[in-house]
């Protein structure tokens, strides 16, 4: 009773270890992207001064071209000059012209964040007042269209070859010795292989293009691919081919003359393919970790080791079953996968697990930072959903187990029958070709009969002529029944043989249990791929709240400051507004300058929402400092031009945050009042 609860409790653990490493650990190829935190000027704001430069902050470093940072005027023109320079840390800068005129100007970004993901954005501020622009300010997007799919097809397949090739060779090495001759693993590890060097050879290609233009056209410029091999990635994807060679060799040597040694001899061999694996293997998994999301962001000294681990782990499980499902399907039966292997791939596939939600809770606290950001932010929405397919997977991963392990149980049991079958399957295929035999005895008899009645009736002829010729045609007859009767014999033999193999698989309920299960798990499988590969290009939650608390704080400031000048102590507030009548929609900006106790001068814009001014029947503004009880203090600015309205020696009595109400009518009737807080003085 004991020995059968103790499997059940610790499949039980199993199945809670790795759904919870899932749930920690989310989707390991996911990468941090950067996140535009901060700007000055700052998005939506209307300077009175012509800024001198632009200044981009972002959540982490970026890489820069001559074209990743570009100021627009209103009609589209570049206004920026020079090269963009990074200022101090996150931040990265680019010099505008002198004497810009007032309009609406349009910044736009790309650039590849430390991680190696492009990241690409647009916004725009006004210099003097808002105006119309010909520039679109919907957001940019980087690493789309047919490229980005291309190159996050060859990501994948890149991982999928590594899975494949590394659990394959591990399965082999602790598992199946003997499997190492087996034709069927053998192709799976060498397509493994040519699948991730294919893979790798690919993504340089695409890489230029990728990361910049995103034009397919792009894919074979050797311009951007020798800027690419200067990039930290084109080293990383150059060193994985180093890598691939010296995993050739692995490979050849497994599959060559570690077959061919005795059982004595394989120990120390084994050792030292072990070690040899582990560093290659090793090596590939950190030419991810040094090239993404595990170099950057916290602690990527310990991150990196972390990461490689974790692929180490996912590619000996993952591509260890494979290989188990490969021998079940394609073993020779004189060959078949013992139970002790299978009994030592569960050994090794339940520590890979625990190894999995070691380094999945390490990298969960990376990638989200708190609970909240699997509610508050679309990659863990999206997490959550990847969670309950890796829970369905595991699930059925556990029936699947429990076919095998029966399978494996009875794969000897199968195989001493096929021994014992063969005898009388020979046996039978001999019976039946001994009728083709006797035939192809009696034909030459019966040619001889009338051969003699020949020979009676010309018995003028040469009898020694005759007997000579009769002789050669015989043995040369003889000689190619011979042949054709062995290639018959030999094609008879083979059909024997594949139909008891397939017999013997075919009639295992195991293994038929085992083949519905294993495709449910490819049902699930190819959803949770569809539900990574969105997770890839998401940008991770601790990321994203990040960016939404620097926002938040940006937009609080522009709500209680809207802008500033550092220098002057100006402030601009900006209102949308609605009447509901006529032509009652448009933005209200209030200028107050120096924003200080004492006298102030104000300027009022009124303008449409296409950013152009134009005149409304009248404008107030009123003060009031609600924490002390002052107010309102009204203000009555005087009209100057189409859309402006100017005020000078506005009093401000004391410091604090003041509530700006500005009442635009736009008809006898249609009015409303709209209001900011700002802190003055």
């Amino acid at each position: 009773m004991r020995q059968t609860i103790a499997p059940r409790v610790r499949m039980i653990v199993l199945l809670f270890l790795a759904v919870t490493g899932a749930l920690l650990a989310g989707a390991g190829p996911a990468a941090a992207h950067a996140a535009l935190t901060g700007s000055d000027p700052a998005q939506g704001v209307v300077v009175d001064k012509a800024p001198t430069q632009v200044t981009l902050t972002f959540s982490e470093t970026v890489s820069l071209n001559d074209d990743s940072l570009r100021v627009l005027d209103p009609k589209g023109a570049r206004v920026d000059e020079g090269k963009p320079s990074n200022t101090s840390g996150t931040s990265y800068a680019v010099q505008l012209h002198s004497g810009l005129p007032d309009g609406t100007y349009t910044v736009t970004y790309q650039v590849v964040s430390a991680d190696s993901h492009p990241v690409a954005g647009a916004y725009t501020f006004s210099i003097g007042s808002a105006s119309k622009t010909s520039v679109s300010v919907s957001d940019q997007t980087a690493g789309g269209g047919v490229v980005g799919r291309l190159y996050g097809f060859g990501r994948y397949m890149s991982y999928a070859g590594f899975i494949v090739m590394v659990g394959g060779g591990a399965f082999v090495l602790a598992c199946w010795q003997r499997g190492s001759g087996v034709r069927a693993l053998q192709r799976l590890v060498v397509s493994g292989w040519l699948t991730m060097t294919a893979a790798t050879l690919f993504l340089l290609l695409l890489r230029g293009s990728y990361a910049s233009s995103g034009k397919v056209g792009d894919i074979f410029d050797l311009e951007l691919l020798g800027q690419v091999l200067q990039t930290k990635t084109g080293a990383a994807l150059v060193s994985r081919l180093l890598l691939l060679a010296a995993a050739a060799l692995f490979i050849a040597v497994l599959f060559g003359a570690y077959d061919k040694r005795e059982d004595e001899e394989k120990r120390d061999l084994t050792f030292g393919l072990a070690v040899g694996g582990t560093v290659v293997a090793a090596g590939l998994a950190a030419s991810w970790a040094m090239a993404e999301h595990a170099s950057t962001g916290l602690q990527p000294g310990i991150a990196m080791p972390v990461d490689i681990l974790h692929l180490l782990a996912v590619a000996t499980w993952l591509g260890g079953l494979a290989a188990l499902l490969v021998a079940l399907y394609r073993a020779p039966v004189d060959r078949p996968v013992e139970a002790g292997a299978v009994r030592r791939f569960s050994q090794v596939a339940f520590g890979s697990v625990i190894a999995l939600v070691a380094t999945g809770v390490y990298q969960s606290w990376r990638q989200l930072g708190s609970w909240s950001a699997f509610t508050e932010t679309r990659y863990g929405r999206l997490l959550l959903v990847k969670i309950c397919l890796v829970a369905v997977l595991v699930g059925i991963a556990w029936i699947s187990r429990r076919w095998t392990v029966r399978l494996g149980d009875t794969a000897v049991v199968a195989g001493e029958a096929g021994e014992a079958g063969e005898a009388g399957e020979a046996g039978e295929a001999g019976e039946e070709a001994e009728e083709p035999a006797k035939e192809h005895v009696t034909a030459p008899a019966r040619a001889g009969e009338s051969t003699d009645a020949g020979e009676s009736k010309s018995a003028g002829e040469s009898k020694s002529a005759g007997d000579s010729k009769g002789a050669g045609d015989s043995k040369a007859s003889g000689g190619a029944g011979d042949a054709r009767r062995a290639a018959q014999l030999a094609r008879q033999q083979a059909a024997v043989d594949t139909a008891r193999e397939k017999r013997l698989r075919d009639g295992d309920p195991h293994r038929f249990g085992l083949r519905r299960s294993v495709l449910a798990e490819a049902g699930v499988a190819v959803v949770l791929l569809a539900v990574t590969t969105m997770l890839t290009s998401t940008e991770p939650g601790r990321t994203e709240l990040e960016a939404a608390k620097a926002g938040s704080s940006s937009a609080s400031s522009s709500d209680s400051t809207d802008s500033s000048d550092s220098a002057s102590g100006a402030l601009t507030l900006d209102m949308s507004f609605d009447t509901g009548g006529t032509d009652g929609k448009g933005v209200v900006s209030v200028d107050i300058d120096p924003a200080r106790t004492g006298a102030n001068e104000m300027h009022v814009y009124v303008t449409r929402p296409n950013g152009r001014g134009f005149d409304v029947p009248e404008v107030k503004v009123a003060f009031t400092l609600e924490a002390k009880n002052i107010g309102p203090l009204p203000v009555v600015p005087d009209h100057i031009t189409t859309g402006h309205w100017a005020a000078n020696g506005v009093q401000i009595p004391m410091a604090g945050e003041w509530k700006i109400a500005v009442t635009v009518r736009t008809s006898d009737i249609d009015q409303v009042t709209v209001s900011k807080n700002a802190q003055i003085g």
